[in-house]
């Protein structure tokens, strides 16, 4: 009776902690892997790997998330949380997900376009005027760095599409022609009460590195796609998403800002040192920009923290058409239109040979150029802090991996994850 109390206590801890989905008390949809036509030994392989990075002082811990048809095979938390107080990572921890914001803040804006208020081709300048009369930064000749340029006006007006797509032409702070001062400058934050409808103004008086709709360049796009659901919604971003994503779907841990009470779940975010081991980046997490007051910002490129479940909730919605648990939050045609490729044969440079990108999103369009053992199809995205998630609408897959790394371009676990989620498909 004693073992009996012990384990229905653990069953009913377990279900209360972070485990609600879709705005409902229910447990999360777990399964055994192979109802769904996966393998159970196969897909031990990822906790393998990951511990591999964590003994070896790559990352400091991982929450790895595996679904198909809409069942959790695979849900394991390894490592620590706080290498420095030896806090275990634990599932429902908080995480940075920097530009996995990007799809939110475009599945946000696509919603006002189910409701008429704007069309892909509209020039951006309708809703935000300081847009209508850009000037492109063209090389001098003779300079193939870029150092030094001429302006000329833009032949077209930046479209809706173009910042979905990151074909806009905008500044960044790292390639294209030598702007990168004023970009600096008009991204620094003016003062406490900076907002991003300030940044996006300072962002239209730089000069684009390109023409609208030559290139791909991976820029600040989605804060202008953030700015333009405020205009038409008159709400904040941070309202909009509360109200129309994440309260509907239930994602109760994804916020702009961390509440001070789950401060205890927030991971500390780790940058590589002597021969790449781990190091704490931020010593002061509670001081950290995604808790600190004023809570202005929103920016709708970079700024979310959340956790596994919650952004499998997200983009389980996504896989299934735009509706969860009879939430829905996009029409079919819309999921589809959006998660299609955009850019024709533009180079994907972040993505390499044999991607695409949507509206938020990259795509899969060759799996053989693009080395990619997702299906043709397969959209996805990344963020800074080296987490990772895929939906391979072909398979039914979506794929979700935390950790809290920056820079992290000398590992491979995320591309290591990828591979060993998909290998433990059997049927």
């Amino acid at each position: 009776m004693k073992k009996l109390t012990i384990l229905m206590l653990a069953t009913m801890v377990s279900s209360v902690s972070g485990t609600g989905w879709a705005g409902s008390g229910d447990a999360l949809p777990l399964s055994k892997p192979e109802k769904v036509g996966m393998s159970t030994e196969r897909l031990e392989r990822i906790n393998t790997v990951m511990k591999r990075y964590i003994d070896d002082e790559l990352v400091a811990g991982t929450v790895t998330l595996v679904a198909r048809k809409g069942k959790i095979v695979h849900y394991e938390a390894q490592g620590l949380k706080d290498v420095a107080d030896k806090d275990p990572m634990r599932k429902d921890a908080i995480f940075r997900i920097a530009s996995m914001t990007k799809p939110i803040t475009s599945v946000a804006l696509m919603m006002l376009y189910e409701q008429g208020e704007f069309q892909l081709t509209d020039p951006i300048y309708k809703w935000l005027p300081e847009f209508e009369h850009m000037q492109v930064a063209v090389p001098t000749e003779g300079d193939s760095l870029g150092v030094s340029y001429r302006l000329e006006p833009a032949k077209t007006h930046i479209t809706v599409e173009q910042v979905l797509t990151h074909t806009a032409g905008l500044s960044n702070s790292y390639r294209g022609a030598d702007t990168q001062p004023l970009y600096r400058e008009a991204s620094a934050r003016a003062s406490a009460n900076d907002t991003v409808a300030d940044f996006v103004k300072r962002y239209a008086s730089v000069p684009l590195n390109y023409h609208p709709g030559e290139k791909w360049e991976y820029s600040r796009a989605t804060c202008i796609v953030g700015r333009l659901v405020e205009v038409m919604s008159g709400q904040t971003l941070d309202e909009y998403f509360k109200e129309h994503i994440f309260g509907p779907l239930g994602m109760v841990d994804t916020h702009f800002y961390l509440p001070e009470s789950k401060l205890d779940r927030f991971t500390v975010q780790y940058r590589p040192g002597a021969d790449n081991k781990i190091e704490p980046a931020e010593p002061d997490t509670a001081d950290s920009r995604f808790v600190k007051e004023p809570h202005l910002y929103f920016m709708g490129s970079g700024g979310l923290v959340s956790t596994a479940t919650d952004y499998w909730k997200f983009h389980q919605m996504m896989l299934n058409g735009g509706e969860l648990n009879g939430v829905r939050i996009l029409g079919r045609k819309t999921v589809e239109l959006m998660t299609v490729n955009h850019t024709e044969d533009l180079p994907i440079w972040l993505r390499g040979p044999g991607n695409g990108f949507g509206l938020g999103y990259s795509v899969v369009l060759d799996r053989g150029q693009a080395n990619a053992i997702q299906s043709k199809g397969t959209y996805s995205w990344g963020g800074a802090y080296c987490t990772v998630f895929w939906v391979d609408p072909e398979e039914e897959l979506i794929g979700i991996m935390m950790t809290q790394v920056r820079p992290y371009t000398h590992l491979n676990i995320r591309q290591d994850f990828t591979v060993l989620a998909n290998q433990a498909i059997i049927d």
